[in-house]
């Protein structure tokens, strides 16, 4: 009987505790019965804590509890065995409706509603139609993909861009380094669904913010190493910007020093957009762990020179 292994800091014995419900073939340990999991072949969870994984010499694949593993791929102690992600498990639904939530920030033009609040103005701007509204999404994978479609199904002007050529039915799909100029020049609305990766990290600086339209609002939900923040808040400080919807940080929690914090034009949430949801996530790690068993090729391994 393979040894499962699961860790997901305090909730790890309720996690167990639905993996063996999902899969009695499988004998499952976890966080902090550390001594009895040396033999374990398999490890599934998220945040591992430092130096866990030479705890468990015996692993044969390491299976994470998210769709994106940037964290595991900065670790020295991750053995050289297969990683598997998470194919959407419920979270795309979800970074939709994060993206959803930027969109209609800047169609019913909230930002600039919060700044007269603050100085109890009462004036009325124009409505805008959702076809009106240009959103741009950076990353046309399964999930960026996906958050494109649903944009595009409530009706807005959806462009993708990605680094290789796609095609998405009802998107303006760009690609390479001319397609990238060209949609952040047409996206008053941004949204990042990119993975990390050297090729995405500071990809969102101070040049390439500055090709968006005159008051556009930026929606990250994707990793925060990808975005330079001082640089972001002075394209705000300067009025270019109107507004920022951020989930993700270069470090995290965010350093309560950190100005992006207090900035009026900042809207932060604690890396919600797209939460795991329990049901469909054991359903899909226990389907890959019986291929895994079988021999079968499994669904979500990371390529870990393209880091996704």
């Amino acid at each position: 009987m393979e040894t499962i292994f699961v860790f997901t800091g305090r909730s790890s014995g309720e996690w167990r505790d639905r993996f063996e419900a999902a899969a009695p073939e499988f004998r499952w340990l976890c966080w902090p019965d550390i001594d009895g999991a040396a033999d374990a072949s398999v490890m599934v969870g998220w945040n591992p804590p430092p130096d866990l994984f030479r705890q468990l010499p015996g692993l044969r694949l390491v299976h994470a509890l998210g769709a994106g593993v940037d964290g595991f791929l900065k670790r020295e102690d991750l053995p050289d065995v297969p990683l598997v992600r998470l194919l959407d498990a419920g979270m795309a639904e979800q970074m939709v409706e994060y993206a959803l939530l930027g969109a209609l920030l800047w169609q019913r033009r909230l930002p600039l509603y919060r700044e007269q609040q603050a100085e109890a103005k009462w004036w009325q701007w124009p409505a805008r139609e959702r076809g009106e509204v240009r959103v741009g999404v950076l990353g046309l994978g399964q999930m960026g993909g996906t958050v494109a479609r649903g944009l595009a199904g409530f009706g807005y002007a959806v462009a993708g861009w990605s680094r290789s050529a796609r095609q998405i039915e009802g998107i303006d799909c760009l690609h390479g380094d001319g397609g990238l100029d060209t949609l952040l020049g047409r996206s008053d609305v941004l949204v990042s669904m990119l993975p990390s990766t050297p090729d995405t990290r500071d990809l969102l600086d101070h040049a390439r913010l500055s090709r968006l339209p005159e008051g556009a609002l930026v929606v990250n939900a994707a990793r925060g190493d990808q975005l330079v923040a001082e640089e972001l808040i002075a394209l705000l400080d300067s009025g270019h910007l109107s507004s920022a919807l951020l989930d993700v940080f270069a470090s995290e929690p965010l350093p309560k020093d950190s100005p992006l914090w207090s900035h009026p034009k900042v809207m932060i949430t604690p890396h919600v957009a797209a939460l795991t949801v329990p049901g469909p996530s054991v359903k899909q790690v226990v389907a890959n762990l019986r291929r895994w068993k079988a021999g079968d090729p499994l669904q979500g391994v990371v390529d870990r020179a393209r880091g996704y």
